[in-house]
């Protein structure tokens, strides 16, 4: 039996907010709703859901405020941003500030429910890889059973975009990753997104390494691979 989807929905649109509630909800998910920027995050950790859908347009504190601050809480749930303001710079935004997936409106509904879906799998996937059950780069360590990766003792705080690059990486210290491949496993299946894309989650993830003592390095033509600081 598939386990229930809980989502928690984040829309100021009453009449929108009432509408994806049952649709979700007659689909088998558990919706929990928020209406307002300021009460988001705290119903966001209240609420534990598996994804999260967020509007840009929101009332107290826009989306991306709350997606900001909901990241730097170390609140990791795999998000979709759902928003009429579809510009290129709103989505390079999102995923800047750790967005997970974005689906302008107006759109199809089967389609909402495949995407959530998608990275609700994403986020529960075990790994599949073989061999010794941690691997070690440097001062990071990658437990494979659990999928976390540390540096030293503490987990890094990482979203499911950026730990599925790093996850890919970390296998193979210092062998260049192609960004087609990145691109296959970071977004799966996700026919509407460009190359560039890992681009982003690769600027994000570097930054976050860079007190680690291991470098993602660019080389030009090849891909990203993963290099202990000498």
């Amino acid at each position: 039996m598939t386990p229930t989807l809980k989502l928690l929905l984040i829309e100021d649109d009453a009449s929108m907010q009432t509408a994806l509630q049952r649709a979700l909800s007659r689909r088998g998910m558990e919706v929990v709703g928020c209406t307002d920027g300021r009460q988001a995050v705290a119903q966001w950790s209240t609420a534990q859901p598996d994804v999260v859908v967020l509007d840009l347009s929101l009332p107290g504190l826009d989306g991306l405020q709350v997606l900001e601050l909901a990241r730097r809480q170390g609140l990791l749930t795999p998000v979709l941003i759902l928003t009429a303001r579809g510009t290129v710079g709103d989505r390079i935004m999102g995923l800047n500030l750790g967005a997970d997936d974005y689906l302008p409106k107006p759109f199809d509904l089967d389609e909402l429910e495949a995407r959530l879906r998608a990275l609700s799998r994403r986020r529960a996937a075990p790994s599949t890889e073989t061999g010794p059950s941690q691997q070690l780069v440097g001062d990071l360590r990658y437990e494979k059973e659990s999928g976390a990766i540390y540096h030293r003792d503490q987990v890094l705080e990482l979203t499911p975009r950026e730990l599925a690059l790093l996850q890919t990486l970390i296998v193979k210290p210092g062998h260049a990753v192609s960004k087609e491949r990145l691109f296959e496993l970071v977004f799966p299946g996700e026919t509407d997104v460009q190359y560039e894309a890992v681009e982003v989650v690769v600027y994000r993830l570097r930054k976050k390494l860079s007190h680690t003592g291991v470098t993602l390095v660019t080389l030009r033509g090849l891909g990203y691979l993963l290099k202990v600081d000498a």
